[in-house]
């Protein structure tokens, strides 16, 4: 068994989190906007700054507004010419998901996507978890094709609480797409949930927040922003936290590693004890059959 490292994917909104991302040792980022509502589609001024910063792969969500994934005719529209926009100025790939009323993945317009998006790399995203069956809904993702993983919280509010769910997932899912956990994760949680499930790829924000540089601030005005936090403190990615958690990741790949290797061990050890009382068994019956000819 070969020691097994899961990739980070870390959630970003700003060309600071790609750059702390990137230092902390991320292997891709997923670039979006409002993070207040989970993620919605940057700039293309944006994905251009980041693209010029940082060398690892962005992947760029395509949502066009908050809220549910069953889009009108006018979203998806949108959500083309985004893809569109996202290809021509280089992004590594995209992220995007659509339903239907009924909660089934909407099988022809996430196609169309793909074939937009094509050669891009895509990632079924979340709405994953709003599906009326997520094993039905793996099935329909991978008969689509051309999508490379599918991020989930196994169907539930965080990793840890689907943690069973993922569990049943990747053994479906059976290499055919990779399943990549996302919701929840930090340092505190991660080996419990490594030491559940190897996992091939892993989604994380891993943020924290910095206080603005404005000197002269108004407490009673907000911006949108009084349910979240105040406009006088920025979330960014902290390198880091995303290091402990690579950390963390390493430390139970290892120790995974480790017992592997002690079971091959315990069973090489056990076999030659099984051949060496064989062959003193025959020994043992070849003496006993020299002594009755006597």
């Amino acid at each position: 068994m070969s020691k097994t490292i899961p990739k980070f994917e870390v959630c970003i909104d700003s060309v600071q989190s790609a750059v702390n991302a990137e230092n902390g040792k991320a292997s891709r980022v997923e670039l979006c906007s409002n993070l207040v509502e989970g993620g919605t589609t940057p700039s293309s001024g944006m994905i251009a700054a980041i693209l010029e910063r940082i060398k690892i792969p962005v992947m760029v969500m395509i949502r066009p507004r908050g809220g549910d994934f069953c889009y009108s005719d006018d979203e998806f529209k949108v959500m083309c010419l985004d893809i569109q926009h996202a290809k021509l100025l280089g992004a590594h790939g995209v992220v995007f998901g659509i339903l239907k009323p009924d909660g089934n993945v909407d099988i022809d317009r996430v196609s169309k996507l793909v074939d937009f998006a094509k050669p891009l790399k895509v990632t079924f995203h979340r709405a994953f978890d709003m599906t009326n069956n997520p094993f039905k809904a793996l099935e329909d993702i991978i008969s689509i094709g051309g999508i490379q993983r599918i991020l989930t919280s196994g169907h539930d509010s965080t990793v840890l609480e689907g943690l069973d769910t993922i569990i049943k997932l990747v053994k479906q899912a059976n290499d055919r797409i990779v399943i990549m956990a996302g919701g929840g994760i930090r340092e505190s949680n991660i080996e419990r949930i490594l030491s559940a499930i190897e996992l091939k790829e892993i989604h994380v924000s891993a943020s924290t927040t910095i206080p603005s540089a404005m000197e002269y601030k108004i407490s009673t005005i907000h911006m949108g922003r009084a349910y979240y936090n105040s406009e006088y403190m920025i979330n960014v990615v902290s390198e880091e936290r995303l290091k402990e958690m690579i950390s963390a990741s390493d430390r139970e790949s290892s120790n995974r590693f480790a017992m592997a290797n002690m079971d091959g061990i315990f069973k090489n050890s056990r076999h030659r004890r099984l051949d060496e009382i064989e062959r003193a068994t025959l020994k043992v019956y070849k003496v006993l059959a020299n002594s009755s000819k006597l």
